[in-house]
């Protein structure tokens, strides 16, 4: 019989703790097993395989993250939305670097149609989409838009999270910097689309 304190939930838990410590290249299931106080085969008693395990944390990743966006930006519109919504973002990616690894590697690798890290995906587009939609963006402009904004905040993200930034200079201002910028093109674009051409 398995451990009445083992389930599928609290063995994805712990995997999701441990993945943020290790790092997803390190994460394995001999150290979840540790991490319990249990040998290895007993987890295959509640998930099918180490693959299995890190997409049940990849889709608790992107539930969070998904959460962690839509909070920050309710009640606010544009600029104030976008600086919000950017800070979410690096935060939950400084704190949960290893599972935010493991949602963003199976965001774009669905395991089918009824894969439940689809719905928490579009979860995240949405809010964005919701988000920009206070800058009044041309339609054929919103999907570049959500593609910038992916690229830039999770570059931006993940490097921090990796230590990759190594000038003395405030990392902090850099960011705030950036949303900035990111800021100003989207009202630069919102103007040029409407006709007035931004000088």
């Amino acid at each position: 019989m398995p451990r009445a304190r083992l389930t599928a939930l609290s063995v994805t838990e712990a995997a999701a703790t441990l993945v943020d410590e290790v790092g997803f290249e390190n994460f394995s299931m001999g150290l979840v097993a540790e991490r319990l106080g249990v040998k290895t085969p007993a987890l295959y008693k509640h998930v099918a395989s180490q693959a299995d395990l890190v997409h049940r944390v990849a889709v608790q990743a992107m539930a969070e993250f998904a959460d962690a966006i839509r909070d920050a930006i309710q009640g606010r519109a544009g600029s104030e939305a976008l600086a919000a919504g950017a800070q979410a973002m690096r935060t939950y990616v400084l704190e949960h670097p290893g599972r935010y690894a493991a949602g963003d590697a199976a965001s774009s690798r669905a395991t089918g149609p009824d894969d439940p890290i689809i719905p928490a995906v579009q979860r995240v587009v949405a809010s964005w989409a919701a988000m920009l939609r206070g800058y009044h963006l041309d339609s054929s402009q919103e999907i570049h838009a959500l593609r910038m904004l992916r690229s830039v905040l999770h570059g931006f993200s993940t490097l921090e999270a990796a230590g990759g930034f190594r000038f003395d200079a405030s990392v902090d201002d850099s960011f705030t910097w950036m949303v900035d910028f990111l800021d100003r093109g989207l009202h630069a674009i919102t103007t040029t689309t409407s006709g007035t051409l931004v000088r």
